[in-house]
């Protein structure tokens, strides 16, 4: 049985146009679209995919970009924030880096020890990035962690420690009366810190361009997702039948503090259907609506990357 959640498998956000979404992660942060294809439930709409070269679980940040998508806003009930790994060698450098191209960030502000500092995507979503002890052989080594804003967070807490088998690694107090409560899984796998804020604000969610739209975990593989299913079923927290989602099968379900969480599993991977040196250039269509291929070539816009 699997014990631990090792992390992170990918962060579904929203945006809107989907060329400057394009534009900031793979111009500004370096990341790599690693795949193309549509929202399998509303297909005259991209799915965006990025990461490392790989395409490798916990690097890989995912968008449906709406043209006409009203902004959001992040609130309780809702993840608020994911966060990429930068190693302490190369943090000084991005800063300075980042300054050079007349690229805006606040900090940075020290967090649980690490340096943090935050740029905002075009649709104003908070992009944190933080210094750690990681080597890595790129700037952005995948994702730090995700945040989580929740009303009261024991329920959500002890789904994260008793079920997912992460630890509590401590808690901080902002200037603003905010709380941080900080949960890592055992192991070094990447994206393994999630934590929890807590603010007296009153701060009302708004789903659209620029929040979070569910958060995935992983699972290793098949048999070990269909354990994950049966555990969560066992504390009252049923979950979808299992979702193919052509380079992973899914499974999600609301965890008690309102987020959707998702379990994803490794395989197959993005190299199912694309080779490595070629992913994210061609449309990928899922088998159902591939005979709609001309009609949704023509109604999405075309894409412009440049690395």
């Amino acid at each position: 049985m699997a014990t631990t959640i090792p992390g992170l498998h990918h962060v579904t956000a929203i945006s809107g146009p989907p060329q400057e979404n394009v534009d900031f992660y793979t111009g500004t942060l370096g990341q790599r679209l690693v795949r193309k294809t549509v929202n399998f439930d509303a297909p005259d709409t991209y799915h965006l995919y990025y990461g490392d070269h790989a395409g490798s679980p916990g690097t890989i940040l995912t968008f449906f970009p709406f043209v006409d998508a009203g902004p959001g806003r992040a609130g309780a009930g809702m993840a608020s924030a994911y966060a990429y790994s930068v190693s302490k060698g190369r943090f000084d450098a991005l800063m300075a880096d980042l300054a050079a191209r007349a690229i805006d960030f606040a900090g940075p502000v020290e967090r649980f020890g690490q340096r943090v500092i935050t740029l905002s995507d075009p649709d104003g979503a908070p992009v944190e990035l933080v210094e750690t002890d990681r080597a890595a052989d790129s700037v952005l080594d995948g994702f730090h962690s995700v945040t989580l804003w929740e009303r009261a967070p024991e329920a959500t807490a002890r789904l994260l420690t008793e079920v997912f088998g992460y630890e509590a690694a401590g808690e901080e107090a902002g200037a603003d009366g905010s709380r941080r409560l900080r949960y890592v899984a055992p192991g070094d796998a990447r994206g393994n810190v999630v934590d929890i804020y807590l603010s007296e604000k009153r701060a009302i969610g708004r789903p659209g361009a620029g929040t979070i739209h569910h958060v995935a975990f992983r699972a290793r593989s098949d048999a070990e997702q269909a354990e994950w299913q049966e555990r969560l079923a066992a504390v009252g927290l049923p979950t979808t039948p299992v979702i193919d989602r052509q380079y992973f099968n899914a499974i999600y379900f609301r965890e008690p503090g309102g987020v959707l969480f998702e379990i994803a599993t490794d395989p197959p991977g993005f190299t199912a259907d694309e080779p490595l040196e070629s992913l994210g250039q061609a449309l990928k269509l899922p088998e159902q609506h591939e005979r709609l291929r001309g009609q949704i070539e023509r109604i999405l816009p075309e894409l412009r990357v440049t690395t």
